[in-house]
């Protein structure tokens, strides 16, 4: 069994012992639709103020297969078994520019 990655770009994945593991791109893209609804405007700025919300989510395996997604399509699917996305938050690794070239840890759905 092997770890999809449905995202546009390659995943590396740190573990600890410094080993990494790169996963590119399937070619595959899972994506979510969304909804905005207005629901008043910034008394500051007069921006809108919108409410989203998440609709079909497409392009996920399926079968159980494990897969990595984005971090937006797996807020749309929780609890979702085998769907993941790359820990971005602070034990990510970063270069001088402040882009993430690996991560540490996995979300689970």
């Amino acid at each position: 069994m092997k770890l999809e990655n449905l995202t546009p770009h390659a995943i590396t994945i740190r573990a600890q012992d410094g080993t990494e593991t790169t996963i590119p791109p399937s070619g595959i893209v899972a994506r979510v639709s969304t909804t905005d609804e207005v629901v008043g405007t910034c008394p500051i700025t007069g921006a809108p103020i919108v409410q989203r919300r998440f609709g079909e989510v497409t392009g996920l395996p399926t079968g159980g297969n494990p897969c990595l997604v984005s971090a937006l399509v797996l807020s749309a699917v929780p609890g979702r078994a085998g769907v993941y996305a790359p820990d971005t938050g602070p034990t990510a690794i970063r270069n001088e520019a402040g882009q993430v070239i690996a991560v540490t840890r996995l979300v689970a759905a």
